[in-house]
């Protein structure tokens, strides 16, 4: 297999696990599957994270992740676990 198409592969996957999550939340079906209100919230979520009020959301929606996951896999989450399903680094809570 070409460089290409396994880097094509790993963004798909990615794409797919961070799409499982907004699911995996409950949004699409709040929202009705409403791109708009989707893609609002995200934005609404990115500029929160680049105020000064981002490492206190950042923390705060850490932990309330780490226990969905807890609660959904019946399991302690660890990074590694949460890495898996978020496909990327979480970062340690800096508290």
């Amino acid at each position: 297999m070409r460089t290409w198409q396994v880097e094509r592969r790993k963004r798909t996957r990615h794409l797919i696990e961070l799409g499982g999550l907004v699911v995996k939340a409950g949004v699409v079906e709040l929202t009705g599957d409403d791109r708009a209100i989707l893609y609002g919230a995200l934005l609404w979520m990115a500029e929160k994270l680049k105020s000064d009020q981002g490492k206190h959301a950042r923390n705060l929606w850490v932990e309330k992740g780490k226990k969905a996951f807890e609660a959904t896999t019946g399991a302690a989450a660890s990074s590694e676990g949460a890495e898996s399903v978020l496909g990327g680094n979480i970062p340690d809570d800096p508290r």
